[in-house]
Parts: structure tokens; sequence; C-alpha cells
């Protein structure tokens, strides 16, 4: 178990240990759909049972699934997936990398999945959003350290 102190002071570094790997994400993104069981995530992504009860018991352990138990009428009981507030909040994120790999890693046959927003059926786009809800440029988006925090301490160039 990683302490305050030998846990990483880089969000994206702390935020990849959780979700770093292709299945977390893949998971994730089936949970997204609506997918909460471990048979549903095992058939959709061809995952390997070691490896889907590790990224899933990581994802639970890290508050991004809860795990809830349920019971088929004549089967034992077994476990669901379902996506707490940190894992609904990550589908910004998973939009953001579906849009990168729609641009720079695009299949030939186009997208297989478009964004909408669900009120007006609009194409909507992952992007940077001030205070007065205006979209900013990438370009005009910096990563500014925090004074006093170990940001701060770095050279950022």
């Amino acid at each position: 178990m990683k302490t305050e102190t030998t846990r990483p002071t880089c969000s994206i570094a702390r935020t990849l240990e959780v979700i770093g790997d292709r299945w977390s994400v893949l998971i994730l993104r089936e949970a997204h759909r609506g997918n909460t069981r471990f048979a549903e995530f095992k058939q959709i992504l061809g995952i390997a049972p070691n490896i889907l009860t590790d990224r899933l018991h990581t994802l639970v352990e890290a508050g991004v699934l809860e795990k809830r138990d349920y019971r088929a009428e004549g089967e034992r009981t077994r476990s669901s997936y379902h996506l707490t507030q940190a894992g609904t909040d990550l589908k910004l994120t998973l939009a953001a990398l579906q849009q990168w790999g729609d641009v720079y890693e695009p299949r030939e046959e186009g997208p297989t999945v478009l964004r909408r927003n669900t009120r007006t059926g609009e194409l909507v786009s992952v992007g940077f959003i001030d205070a007065n809800g205006n979209e900013v440029p990438p370009e005009d988006v910096t990563f500014e350290p925090v004074p006093g925090s170990p940001a701060d301490q770095l050279i950022w160039r």
C-alpha cells in the first residue's frame, strides 16, 4: 500500500497508477456503455480472467468502480461493478482519448462512435472551457505549477 510519502506528487502519475493500462481504460469504456458484469467485460474485451480480476480490484480499491452483489435465480451470488462518481467523472478523459484517436490514429472507415449532446443531438467535442463557458484553444492553455508545490520545484520547459 502506498503512503502519502511514496505516492507520486504529479496528478497525472497518480491517475496513471489507477487507469494507466489498456485494460483498465477499456473496462471503463464498457462500464460507461452500461456493462457491469465480469462475464460481460470478459466476453466483450477478450481479456484473460486473471487480468480482469486484477484490473477490477484496482478500480474498486481506487473508488472508480463499486462492487455490488447480485444473484440470478438458481445461481450463486456474483459481483457486478458500477461506476462511482469518480468513474463517471472519467467520461471526459475517455472522450478526450477517443477524440485524439479519431484524429491521429483514425480507422480507414472512420469513427465507430460519435459524441452527441443528448438534449440537442448535436455533435460535441472535448475541449478547454473557461469560467465564462467559452472554449479556449489548446495552444492558449498552459500547465502552471502551484507556487510552493513540488511541481514548482521542477523546471518546466
